[in-house]
């Protein structure tokens, strides 16, 4: 693979535009000066691959429902009502995800690592920080597979159109004057950035929206949800579903029941903990065994492969292993996750650079494949890792 070295973005530039976790624990860039170079063919087969797997996890969470296999996949009990009623009814829209690849460039496959579904970040990076690393080098600003935030002021409108075509919107918004209320847990700045570009997005498109904290907001079984006694039919929450099932289960029951009674909808909908769920891996292989795009994937270990060794519901790494073709600890990264069911993956190579540093490439999708990023890093791709940008040459 090439790197191409390019001056970093400042600090105190990227504190003006928003972006305070520029530096890492130990001082150094979480956002290096480099961009991994890209074919615009390489860009359209990441692009082609999310699309193809997206329908693919929307059949294996078919399956998932119809076989009541949610014990399988590790989902909290008090979410399968929920997830239930949120696939069954079009109108709980799925806003945006990011698929997580190995492969990809110098003529490597494309395989799937996993689908952040949930709540994925690395939006601010993708969506902004790349373009702005282009613009204040003197590249061409258009030399990117990146429309995520246009992707995503698109697939707001969508919320109402429930289509393809989003011509139709204004006059549905119009007529309904429907409002987003977003909201994160107070106390990191990482994700309350990454909602307020989520509610930028949606102010672009033309909702009325408004930030608040999640203890801030009222909940009401009956009416829905508020903020200081004001009414929102959508609600968006960069708080993951299996965190509100586990520590906030009156919220998840007051969330079933608004859901329920139609009085808000919530973004990312309740589904997409089905497809969050590194238990699906298993569904897949099993529902399209050697598709090009997978690994082999099981719930007990590889007999005879080295695997990756993932808990369902984990986030950013932790608790994965590497597991060695006879069982031993290649690399493996602690965390609180232990306790979870486990998926175990077929190993695949990451690209790597000259100094031995490892890619993975995230690609969003909202609707349809939108932006390309990486994250740079050791043997697991963890909360540690750094975020690159690309250009296409």
């Amino acid at each position: 693979m090439k790197i191409q070295q390019i001056a970093p973005l400042k600090n105190d530039y990227l504190e003006s535009i928003g972006f305070a976790w520029h530096s890492d624990i130990d001082g150094s860039r979480y956002v290096p000066g480099e961009l991994v170079e890209v074919s615009s063919e390489e860009c359209e087969r990441y692009y082609e691959a999310a699309n193809e797997l997206y329908d693919m996890f929307v059949a294996a969470a078919q399956y998932v429902i119809d076989n009541n296999l949610f014990h399988e996949l590790g989902i909290p009990y008090n979410l399968v009502n929920l997830i239930k009623a949120s696939w069954e009814n079009d109108v709980h829209w799925h806003l945006y995800g990011r698929f997580d690849f190995a492969g990809g460039i110098d003529g490597k496959p494309i395989k799937l690592l996993e689908f952040n579904a949930d709540t994925p970040t690395a939006v601010f990076e993708t969506a902004i920080l790349q373009w702005a690393m282009l613009k204040q080098n003197g590249l061409d600003e258009s030399a990117q597979f990146n429309d995520l935030f246009d992707g995503l002021v698109e697939n707001f409108k969508r919320l109402l159109t429930l289509d393809d075509d989003t011509s139709g919107f204004e006059d549905m918004l119009a007529q309904n004057d429907f409002k987003i209320l977003f909201t994160c847990l107070e106390g990191s700045v990482e994700d309350e950035q990454t909602t307020r570009l989520l509610q930028a997005a949606a102010t672009h498109a033309g909702y009325k929206t408004r930030f608040a904290y999640i203890h801030e907001i009222a909940f009401d079984d009956e009416n829905g949800v508020f903020m200081e006694g004001e009414n929102y039919e959508f609600l968006f929450k960069l708080i993951p579903w299996e965190s509100i099932a586990i520590e906030e289960g009156e919220l998840a029951l007051r969330l079933e029941n608004i859901i329920a009674n139609q009085k808000a909808i919530v973004l990312n909908p309740a589904y997409t903990l089905l497809f969050q769920s590194k238990g699906i891996m298993k569904i897949l292989w099993d529902l399209y065994p050697n598709h090009p795009l997978l690994l082999e994937s099981s719930y007990e270990p590889l007999s005879g492969k080295t695997c990756v060794k993932k808990p369902f519901l984990a986030r950013e790494g932790a608790n994965v292993s590497v597991l060695g073709a006879n069982g031993e600890i290649l690399a493996q990264n602690d965390g609180e996750y232990g306790n979870q069911k486990f998926l175990y993956q077929e190993y695949t190579e990451l690209p790597q650079d000259a100094k031995g540093q490892k890619y993975q490439a995230g690609v969003f999708f909202a609707f349809e494949g939108c932006a390309l990023g990486f994250r740079k890093g050791g043997e697991i791709i963890d909360n540690y890792s750094k975020f690159v940008g690309h250009i296409i040459v």
